[in-house]
Protein backbone atom coordinates (compact mmCIF):
# COMPACT_ATOMS: atom_id res chain seq x y z
CA UNK A 1 0.00 0.00 0.00
CA UNK A 2 1.55 3.36 -0.43
CA UNK A 3 0.62 6.91 0.97
CA UNK A 4 0.16 9.99 0.00
CA UNK A 5 2.01 13.35 -0.59
CA UNK A 6 3.64 15.09 2.12
CA UNK A 7 2.77 18.36 2.49
CA UNK A 8 2.29 21.39 4.90
CA UNK A 9 -1.68 21.64 4.57
CA UNK A 10 -3.81 20.70 7.90
CA UNK A 11 -4.33 16.84 8.28
CA UNK A 12 -7.19 15.78 10.20
CA UNK A 13 -7.47 12.65 12.30
CA UNK A 14 -10.37 10.76 14.16
CA UNK A 15 -9.10 9.50 18.05
CA UNK A 16 -11.27 7.19 18.48
CA UNK A 17 -12.07 5.96 22.18
CA UNK A 18 -10.72 7.33 25.86
CA UNK A 19 -8.88 10.28 25.89
CA UNK A 20 -5.34 9.69 26.36
CA UNK A 21 -3.02 12.49 27.01
CA UNK A 22 0.27 11.25 25.06
CA UNK A 23 -2.34 10.72 22.07
CA UNK A 24 -3.42 14.46 22.60
CA UNK A 25 -0.70 15.99 23.34
CA UNK A 26 1.66 14.44 20.68
CA UNK A 27 1.00 16.18 17.35
CA UNK A 28 1.93 19.31 16.12
CA UNK A 29 -0.38 21.88 14.97
CA UNK A 30 0.05 20.61 11.47
CA UNK A 31 -3.29 17.69 12.50
CA UNK A 32 -6.04 18.76 13.73
CA UNK A 33 -7.37 15.91 15.94
CA UNK A 34 -11.26 15.04 16.41
CA UNK A 35 -12.03 13.18 19.67
CA UNK A 36 -14.86 10.85 19.68
CA UNK A 37 -15.11 8.64 22.77
CA UNK A 38 -17.62 5.88 22.14
CA UNK A 39 -19.63 4.69 18.60
CA UNK A 40 -22.47 7.03 20.08
CA UNK A 41 -20.37 10.21 20.05
CA UNK A 42 -19.73 9.20 16.18
CA UNK A 43 -22.62 9.54 15.46
CA UNK A 44 -22.23 13.33 16.06
CA UNK A 45 -20.14 13.51 13.26
CA UNK A 46 -20.21 15.96 10.88
CA UNK A 47 -20.35 14.54 7.59
CA UNK A 48 -18.10 17.52 6.47
CA UNK A 49 -15.36 16.92 8.89
CA UNK A 50 -15.67 13.04 7.90
CA UNK A 51 -14.55 13.65 4.34
CA UNK A 52 -11.63 15.33 5.63
CA UNK A 53 -9.95 12.73 8.43
CA UNK A 54 -6.87 10.62 6.83
CA UNK A 55 -5.86 9.18 10.06
CA UNK A 56 -7.74 7.77 13.00
CA UNK A 57 -5.91 6.56 16.11
CA UNK A 58 -8.06 3.84 18.17
CA UNK A 59 -7.17 4.63 21.90
CA UNK A 60 -8.49 1.15 23.46
CA UNK A 61 -9.80 -1.83 22.12
CA UNK A 62 -13.22 -1.58 23.94
CA UNK A 63 -13.94 0.43 20.65
CA UNK A 64 -14.95 -1.11 17.52
CA UNK A 65 -13.02 -0.31 14.26
CA UNK A 66 -15.73 -2.31 12.23
CA UNK A 67 -16.05 -1.45 8.14
CA UNK A 68 -18.90 0.85 8.80
CA UNK A 69 -16.93 2.75 10.60
CA UNK A 70 -14.31 3.08 8.45
CA UNK A 71 -16.88 3.61 5.38
CA UNK A 72 -17.70 6.86 7.05
CA UNK A 73 -14.47 8.07 6.57
CA UNK A 74 -13.65 8.21 2.99
CA UNK A 75 -10.29 9.46 2.70
CA UNK A 76 -8.97 7.06 5.77
CA UNK A 77 -5.67 6.21 4.89
CA UNK A 78 -4.23 4.90 8.14
CA UNK A 79 -5.82 3.30 11.43
CA UNK A 80 -3.49 3.33 14.16
CA UNK A 81 -4.43 0.98 16.59
CA UNK A 82 -3.18 0.73 20.46
CA UNK A 83 -2.94 -3.24 21.43
CA UNK A 84 -1.23 -5.81 20.53
CA UNK A 85 -4.09 -7.68 19.45
CA UNK A 86 -6.52 -5.86 17.21
CA UNK A 87 -9.74 -8.15 16.85
CA UNK A 88 -11.48 -5.04 17.53
CA UNK A 89 -10.36 -3.58 14.03
CA UNK A 90 -11.65 -5.00 11.12
CA UNK A 91 -8.68 -6.18 9.40
CA UNK A 92 -9.88 -7.39 5.92
CA UNK A 93 -11.82 -3.73 5.25
CA UNK A 94 -8.84 -2.36 5.91
CA UNK A 95 -6.99 -4.40 3.43
CA UNK A 96 -9.61 -4.44 0.55
CA UNK A 97 -10.19 -0.82 1.05
CA UNK A 98 -6.11 0.21 1.21
CA UNK A 99 -6.00 1.41 4.26
CA UNK A 100 -2.88 0.42 6.43
CA UNK A 101 -3.76 -0.60 10.61
CA UNK A 102 -0.67 -0.24 12.68
CA UNK A 103 -0.43 -2.05 16.48
CA UNK A 104 1.32 -1.76 19.10
CA UNK A 105 4.36 -4.97 19.18
CA UNK A 106 7.29 -5.20 21.27
CA UNK A 107 6.56 -2.26 23.73
CA UNK A 108 4.60 -4.42 25.72
CA UNK A 109 6.07 -7.64 25.57
CA UNK A 110 7.98 -8.00 29.07
CA UNK A 111 5.54 -6.95 30.89
CA UNK A 112 2.51 -9.23 29.75
CA UNK A 113 4.98 -12.23 29.92
CA UNK A 114 5.68 -10.85 33.50
CA UNK A 115 2.13 -10.24 34.28
CA UNK A 116 1.36 -14.41 32.85
CA UNK A 117 4.19 -15.71 35.06
CA UNK A 118 2.80 -13.54 38.10
CA UNK A 119 -0.63 -15.13 37.62
CA UNK A 120 0.25 -18.36 36.63
CA UNK A 121 2.65 -18.72 40.41
CA UNK A 122 -0.20 -16.92 42.36
CA UNK A 123 -2.82 -18.98 41.13
CA UNK A 124 -0.53 -21.92 41.97
CA UNK A 125 0.33 -20.81 45.64
CA UNK A 126 -2.94 -19.46 46.31
CA UNK A 127 -1.46 -16.01 47.16
CA UNK A 128 -4.70 -14.13 47.23
CA UNK A 129 -6.78 -16.46 49.46
CA UNK A 130 -3.58 -16.40 51.27
CA UNK A 131 -3.46 -12.75 52.16
CA UNK A 132 -7.34 -12.93 52.33
CA UNK A 133 -6.06 -15.50 55.19
CA UNK A 134 -3.84 -13.12 57.11
CA UNK A 135 -5.85 -10.12 57.08
CA UNK A 136 -8.63 -12.26 58.82
CA UNK A 137 -6.88 -12.72 61.45
CA UNK A 138 -6.89 -17.03 61.20
CA UNK A 139 -3.19 -16.91 60.88
CA UNK A 140 -3.27 -15.99 64.64
CA UNK A 141 -5.19 -19.67 65.49
CA UNK A 142 -3.66 -21.62 63.18
CA UNK A 143 -1.38 -22.40 59.92
CA UNK A 144 -2.76 -21.18 56.22
CA UNK A 145 -3.22 -25.22 54.67
CA UNK A 146 -0.41 -25.96 52.51
CA UNK A 147 -1.17 -25.39 48.26
CA UNK A 148 -2.04 -28.05 46.45
CA UNK A 149 -0.45 -26.71 43.25
CA UNK A 150 3.32 -25.58 43.02
CA UNK A 151 5.34 -25.00 39.83
CA UNK A 152 7.56 -27.40 41.34
CA UNK A 153 6.13 -30.17 39.21
CA UNK A 154 4.40 -28.60 36.77
CA UNK A 155 5.09 -29.22 32.90
CA UNK A 156 3.81 -25.90 30.66
CA UNK A 157 2.49 -25.88 27.17
CA UNK A 158 1.96 -22.53 26.07
CA UNK A 159 -0.81 -21.93 23.35
CA UNK A 160 0.83 -19.51 21.02
CA UNK A 161 5.14 -18.78 20.41
CA UNK A 162 4.78 -15.30 19.19
CA UNK A 163 6.49 -12.94 21.01
CA UNK A 164 4.78 -12.98 24.34
CA UNK A 165 4.52 -16.77 24.59
CA UNK A 166 8.79 -16.81 23.77
CA UNK A 167 9.12 -14.16 27.04
CA UNK A 168 6.90 -16.69 28.79
CA UNK A 169 8.85 -19.39 28.32
CA UNK A 170 12.37 -17.42 28.65
CA UNK A 171 11.03 -17.06 32.14
CA UNK A 172 10.00 -20.45 32.60
CA UNK A 173 12.96 -21.76 31.63
CA UNK A 174 14.46 -19.39 33.90
CA UNK A 175 12.31 -21.19 36.68
CA UNK A 176 13.48 -24.70 35.85
CA UNK A 177 10.16 -25.74 34.33
CA UNK A 178 9.74 -27.70 31.27
CA UNK A 179 7.84 -26.08 28.41
CA UNK A 180 6.33 -26.76 24.71
CA UNK A 181 4.04 -25.20 22.95
CA UNK A 182 1.33 -25.36 20.48
CA UNK A 183 0.85 -23.12 17.19
CA UNK A 184 -0.01 -23.28 14.11
CA UNK A 185 3.91 -23.71 12.41
CA UNK A 186 6.72 -24.29 14.47
CA UNK A 187 8.28 -21.00 15.49
CA UNK A 188 11.55 -20.13 14.13
CA UNK A 189 14.44 -20.58 16.58
CA UNK A 190 12.71 -21.90 18.72
CA UNK A 191 14.25 -25.28 20.77
CA UNK A 192 10.88 -26.58 22.89
CA UNK A 193 8.91 -29.41 21.69
CA UNK A 194 6.04 -28.33 18.69
CA UNK A 195 2.64 -29.96 19.07
CA UNK A 196 0.81 -29.40 16.42
CA UNK A 197 -2.26 -30.68 18.10
CA UNK A 198 -3.58 -29.25 20.90
CA UNK A 199 -5.53 -31.68 22.41
CA UNK A 200 -2.38 -34.04 22.11
CA UNK A 201 -0.42 -31.42 23.79
CA UNK A 202 -2.64 -30.74 26.72
CA UNK A 203 -3.25 -34.42 27.56
CA UNK A 204 1.09 -33.80 27.82
CA UNK A 205 1.36 -30.99 30.00
CA UNK A 206 -0.69 -30.11 33.30
CA UNK A 207 -0.81 -26.25 32.47
CA UNK A 208 -1.92 -24.52 29.63
CA UNK A 209 -0.82 -20.39 29.18
CA UNK A 210 -2.67 -19.05 26.60
CA UNK A 211 -1.26 -16.18 24.43
CA UNK A 212 -2.75 -16.24 21.26
CA UNK A 213 -4.60 -13.41 19.05
CA UNK A 214 -8.27 -13.49 19.57
CA UNK A 215 -10.84 -13.14 16.87
CA UNK A 216 -12.76 -16.01 14.46
CA UNK A 217 -9.89 -17.93 13.97
CA UNK A 218 -9.47 -18.77 18.13
CA UNK A 219 -12.64 -18.62 19.08
CA UNK A 220 -12.97 -21.32 21.68
CA UNK A 221 -10.23 -23.13 20.69
CA UNK A 222 -9.71 -24.07 24.72
CA UNK A 223 -13.08 -26.24 24.21
CA UNK A 224 -13.91 -29.20 26.65
CA UNK A 225 -11.99 -31.26 25.31
CA UNK A 226 -8.57 -29.72 25.53
CA UNK A 227 -10.07 -28.81 29.06
CA UNK A 228 -10.53 -32.19 30.05
CA UNK A 229 -7.55 -33.19 28.11
CA UNK A 230 -5.03 -31.89 31.30
CA UNK A 231 -6.43 -33.58 33.79
CA UNK A 232 -7.76 -32.97 37.14
CA UNK A 233 -4.12 -31.35 38.49
CA UNK A 234 -5.02 -29.18 35.21
CA UNK A 235 -4.32 -24.88 35.17
CA UNK A 236 -5.53 -22.85 32.20
CA UNK A 237 -3.83 -19.30 32.50
CA UNK A 238 -5.47 -17.03 29.87
CA UNK A 239 -3.61 -13.65 29.12
CA UNK A 240 -4.59 -13.65 25.29
CA UNK A 241 -8.26 -12.35 25.13
CA UNK A 242 -11.79 -14.03 26.51
CA UNK A 243 -12.70 -15.24 23.54
CA UNK A 244 -10.26 -18.12 23.00
CA UNK A 245 -11.32 -20.06 25.76
CA UNK A 246 -14.93 -21.39 26.06
CA UNK A 247 -15.57 -19.92 29.42
CA UNK A 248 -19.11 -21.66 30.57
CA UNK A 249 -17.22 -25.18 29.45
CA UNK A 250 -14.12 -23.80 31.91
CA UNK A 251 -16.63 -23.17 34.74
CA UNK A 252 -17.84 -26.03 34.53
CA UNK A 253 -14.99 -28.26 34.45
CA UNK A 254 -13.64 -26.18 37.22
CA UNK A 255 -17.09 -27.02 39.53
CA UNK A 256 -16.48 -30.87 38.93
CA UNK A 257 -12.82 -30.99 39.36
CA UNK A 258 -11.98 -31.81 35.34
CA UNK A 259 -9.16 -28.98 36.19
CA UNK A 260 -7.64 -27.42 39.45
CA UNK A 261 -7.70 -24.04 38.96
CA UNK A 262 -7.36 -21.08 36.56
CA UNK A 263 -5.55 -17.56 36.62
CA UNK A 264 -7.70 -14.97 34.34
CA UNK A 265 -6.98 -11.50 33.40
CA UNK A 266 -9.07 -11.77 30.22
CA UNK A 267 -12.98 -12.53 30.27
CA UNK A 268 -15.43 -13.24 27.48
CA UNK A 269 -17.66 -10.32 27.74
CA UNK A 270 -15.64 -7.75 29.78
CA UNK A 271 -16.20 -5.80 32.12
CA UNK A 272 -18.90 -8.12 32.92
CA UNK A 273 -17.59 -11.16 34.44
CA UNK A 274 -19.41 -14.68 35.32
CA UNK A 275 -21.07 -14.80 38.68
CA UNK A 276 -19.75 -18.17 39.24
CA UNK A 277 -16.61 -16.97 38.08
CA UNK A 278 -16.21 -14.72 41.18
CA UNK A 279 -17.61 -17.11 43.82
CA UNK A 280 -14.91 -19.70 43.13
CA UNK A 281 -12.07 -19.75 45.51
CA UNK A 282 -10.25 -21.76 42.75
CA UNK A 283 -9.37 -19.09 40.66
CA UNK A 284 -7.54 -15.89 40.14
CA UNK A 285 -9.08 -12.79 38.60
CA UNK A 286 -7.42 -9.72 37.25
CA UNK A 287 -9.36 -6.97 35.51
CA UNK A 288 -7.12 -7.40 31.96
CA UNK A 289 -3.86 -5.76 33.57
CA UNK A 290 -1.86 -7.45 31.45
CA UNK A 291 0.41 -4.36 29.56
CA UNK A 292 -1.28 -1.86 32.45
CA UNK A 293 1.66 -0.11 34.20
CA UNK A 294 1.74 3.68 33.36
CA UNK A 295 5.43 2.95 31.75
CA UNK A 296 4.22 0.25 29.38
CA UNK A 297 1.17 2.41 28.52
CA UNK A 298 2.83 5.00 27.73
CA UNK A 299 4.93 3.46 25.65
CA UNK A 300 2.05 2.03 23.60
CA UNK A 301 0.28 5.44 23.20
CA UNK A 302 3.22 6.86 22.08
CA UNK A 303 3.70 4.01 19.40
CA UNK A 304 0.01 5.15 18.56
CA UNK A 305 1.43 8.33 17.72
CA UNK A 306 4.63 7.34 16.05
CA UNK A 307 2.75 4.76 13.42
CA UNK A 308 0.74 7.93 12.14
CA UNK A 309 3.72 10.38 12.37
CA UNK A 310 5.84 8.55 10.41
CA UNK A 311 3.06 7.84 7.80
CA UNK A 312 1.95 11.67 7.15
CA UNK A 313 5.46 12.41 7.06
CA UNK A 314 5.78 10.14 4.09
CA UNK A 315 7.81 7.74 6.07
CA UNK A 316 6.18 3.35 6.59
CA UNK A 317 4.30 3.54 9.88
CA UNK A 318 6.81 1.04 12.59
CA UNK A 319 4.60 -1.71 13.07
CA UNK A 320 1.88 -2.58 10.17
CA UNK A 321 -0.22 -5.88 10.67
CA UNK A 322 0.33 -8.50 8.69
CA UNK A 323 -2.65 -8.25 6.47
CA UNK A 324 -1.98 -4.66 5.48
CA UNK A 325 1.21 -4.87 4.31
CA UNK A 326 3.30 -1.27 3.35
CA UNK A 327 4.82 -1.19 0.01
CA UNK A 328 6.42 1.79 -1.93
CA UNK A 329 8.01 3.45 1.00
Amino acid sequence: MVGGNISSEKIDLLVYGPNKPIVDKGFSNQFVLHPFETRADLERLNPAVAAKIRGAAVTYSTVRCDGAMMALLPKLEIVASFGVGYDHVDANYAREHNIIVTNTPDVLTEEVADVAMGLLIATLREFVKADRYLRSGLWTTQQFPLSVGSLRDRKVGIVGMGRIGQAIGRRLEASRVPVVYHSRNPAPGVSYKHYPDLIEMAKAVDTLVVIVPGGPATAKMINADVIKALGPRGVIINVARGSVVDEEAMIAALKSGTILAAGLDVFANEPKVPDELRAMQNVVLLPHIGSASVVTRNAMDQLVVDNLKAWFAGKAPLTPIAETPVKGR
